[in-house]
């Protein structure tokens, strides 16, 4: 198989699996972290916007929450280049370590 048609079919994929948790974003319950990936003012100021609680930044990631419903399409129409929800982006879910670990085994508690 050709170098070209492998970088192709990696691309395709890649971008199939971003549409995919980008669509499944926006069905997310209200209350649930949301990781917006981007410049961090760009995403301040879209969290500000969209009438969200920042819960940590650094440069390109911010995890935000907001327990009204349609947070995500207003996050998107207030300037955020993307939205992924923080769980299952990479376990970001605002909760310190040892309120995660309890959730996680309720036997902690």
């Amino acid at each position: 198989m050709p170098l070209g048609r492998i970088t192709g079919a990696t691309a395709l994929v890649v971008l199939g699996w971003l549409a995919v948790v980008v669509a499944l974003t926006f069905g997310s319950a209200p209350g649930k972290s949301m990781a917006v990936i981007g410049p961090q003012s760009q995403a301040l100021a879209a969290i500000t916007r969209a009438n969200g609680r920042i819960l940590a930044s650094n440069d390109y990631v911010t995890i935000a929450r907001s327990d009204d419903a349609g947070f995500v399409a207003r996050l998107y129409a207030a300037g955020a280049l993307l939205v992924l929800d923080a769980e299952q982006a990479g376990g970001c879910s605002g909760l310190s370590p040892s309120l995660r670990a309890k959730r996680s085994n309720p036997s902690l508690s």
